[in-house]
């Protein structure tokens, strides 16, 4: 029987009170409004951002939310206007939108939506998310909130993706191997036989790699204090692994002396503050570009000395990769499903949403690259 139009109650992860353990809770989903989508979320990856979500004192005003960014699904309805899923559709959603309309989307050289503003309240469209719980509204993390088995979100957030794809796999195309991958070729702008070093190994770091080597870099220096990353790493392409805390000397030194006056193309991927200045200083001297992806709070202050910059270092950011969301991220699921790239590496544990906690800890040990969270 269909559900279109009619009320959905299934399961999610809410969070109450940053800090906490997330509860599995039933949860009611209306149907879409203008503009709206409604999708069965299949699959969903827990990202860094995520994780440090669940911490963050600021989202008290916010909760109950539910978390998570990265996922697919199946459109199970739309709301009147959309044009460009139907019911029935293999989805991937956004974290950023595309509407297509305001000057950031009109012009080639951006990606970051002007809604994306509407966006960082947590909230659905018209002010108002169409989830509750036990009475109470439930907040959308970044309007979207994939920790579900249903979500409503913006058409501009989700886009058709092919009918053939696996999306127990390419959800976490949705950002973390998107942001990733697509700093190495967008931001950074990798050139055949370059030398490049990427400092963190998480998902989005061993995106950077994959990167890295299909823009024809010949030496990829992976960089991280946790070992057991290493042969991940090179499995998808670092040429050499480095804990800094082997050497004597800092290890931008190392790097600098290495590579005759640094990196070509470094990547900082731990969003630690403090690391930006080392990463930055790990560029060659002359020429080397420094992209930062890691996502490092907005009140926190970069201290980085001036003479760095004294030659020809470029320090820059990147937002999901520099990719169009609406427009190119389908474009890399269907490079997935023409072998350009493989996502297996990145992979490591597949769990069901009700163990969304053991998930949790597992990233939080160390122990898990990127878990996929299934219904």
């Amino acid at each position: 029987m269909s559900t279109a139009g009619k009320m959905i109650r299934c399961k999610a992860a809410v969070l109450w009170k940053p800090g906490a353990p997330l509860d599995i809770e039933e949860i009611e989903v209306a149907p879409p409004k203008v503009e709206e989508v409604r999708i069965k979320i299949v699959a969903t990856g827990i990202c860094g951002t995520d994780m440090r979500s669940l911490e963050k004192k600021e989202f008290t005003h916010l909760c109950p939310i539910i978390i998570g960014h990265e996922g697919t699904g199946i459109v199970e309805s739309v709301g009147e206007g959309v044009s460009t899923v139907k019911t029935g559709d293999k989805v991937i959603i956004l974290c950023l939108p595309q509407c297509g309309k305001c000057n950031t989307c009109l012009n080639s050289k951006n990606n970051i939506c002007t809604e994306i503003k509407l966006s960082m309240t947590h909230l659905t469209s018209e002010a108002g998310s169409r989830i509750t719980c036990k009475g109470k509204l439930v907040h959308q993390y970044v309007s979207i909130g994939t920790f579900s088995e249903y979500t409503v979100i913006k058409e501009m957030s989700v886009a058709k993706i092919d009918e053939g794809a696996p999306l127990e796999k390419m959800c976490i195309i949705g950002c973390g191997f998107a942001t990733g991958y697509g700093a190495a070729i967008n931001s950074a702008k990798v050139t055949p036989g370059s030398t490049c070093a990427v400092f963190g190994l998480g998902g989005v770091g061993l995106s950077v790699i994959i990167g890295c080597k299909a823009a024809g870099a010949s030496r990829i220096i992976a960089v991280d204090i946790n070992k057991d990353k290493f042969v991940k790493a090179k499995a998808v392409g670092a040429t050499e692994c480095l804990a800094p805390q082997d050497f004597e000397k800092p290890i931008q030194q190392v790097l600098f002396d290495m590579m005759s006056g640094g990196a070509d193309f470094c990547f900082e991927v731990t969003g630690n503050p403090d690391t930006v200045e080392t990463v930055l200083a790990s560029c060659h001297k002359d020429h080397g570009v420094c992209v930062i992806i890691g996502a490092i709070a907005s009140w926190v202050s970069l201290n980085l000395n001036s003479q760095l910059f004294f030659s020809g270092r470029t320090l820059k950011g990147s937002a999901l990769g520099g990719w169009k969301p609406k427009e190119e991220i389908p474009k890399l699921v269907s490079d997935y499903m023409a072998k350009k790239f493989d996502l297996e590496p990145l992979i490591t544990q597949t769990l069901t949403l009700n163990k969304i906690n053991e998930a949790v800890q597992l990233m939080k040990n160390g122990q898990c690259i990127r878990c996929v969270l299934l219904p």
